[in-house]
Order: C-alpha cells, then structure tokens, then sequence
C-alpha cells in the first residue's frame, strides 16, 4: 500500500504537471467554478514544482543547494511583495501575501522547470 503512494508521488514529482491535470479534470465533480478548480490546481501543482525543480537542479549543477536557493528565492520575493503592499496599503496581509508568492512562483517554477529540463537533456546528449 505504502510502496504505491511513495511510487505515485514519485511520479508526480518527476513529472508535476500530470498532478495538475489529474486534479483539473477530478476537481470538476465536486468543483464548478473553473476559477477555483485551476487555484486549486495550481496550489498543489506548485508543491510538486518546488520539489522537482530542486531535485533538478541539484543533478543537474551537482549541488545540494536547490532547495535552500528556492527558499531564499521566496525569502526574498516575500521581502519585495510585502515592501510593496506596505508601502501601497499601509499594513501587509500575510494571506495575501503567501497567496501572491504561491500563485507567482508556479509560474516562475513552470517556466524554470522546463528550462531545467532541456538543459538537463543537452548536458546528456552532451556527455556522450
């Protein structure tokens, strides 16, 4: 039982956008709204990012650091965002904020994925 849940979140991690497409489709039993299915896959989607784009990087460079890049990565956007909404509204939401940089980084870790991807696939054709 347990085998089969550490295999499929293996699979989700090498692969993290078959997690949003499976919720996309399963959400739509349960959720009408197409505007909260997609945040909804998206927030998990973006849990299977970070992991793999750490796990990416971490072959790819050879280093142990891909993890703590992304999390200064988001220490630092954190900082910026939340500078921003002080600076525009007076206080910072912390809700608002971790929504922000939650929605923000699928996007960025979309992109860096797919970009670690074809980097990974050129230093291999490479190496041979």
């Amino acid at each position: 039982m347990f085998s089969w849940i550490a295999d499929s979140m293996l699979l989700f991690t090498a692969l993290p956008f078959f997690p949003f497409i499976i919720l996309w489709f399963l959400s739509s039993y349960w959720i009408k709204e197409k505007k909260r299915r997609m945040k909804l896959a998206i927030d998990v989607t973006t849990v299977f990012l970070v992991a793999s784009v750490a796990g990416l990087y971490n072959v790819i460079f050879s280093s142990e650091m891909g993890i703590y890049l992304l999390l200064l990565i988001y220490l630092l956007t954190a900082g910026l965002i939340g500078g921003f909404m002080y600076r525009k509204q007076g206080q910072v939401d912390v809700l608002k904020l971790l929504r922000a940089i939650w929605r923000i980084s699928f996007l960025i870790l979309s992109v860096v994925y797919i970009l670690l991807i074809i980097i990974g696939i050129m230093t291999y054709f490479y190496k041979l």
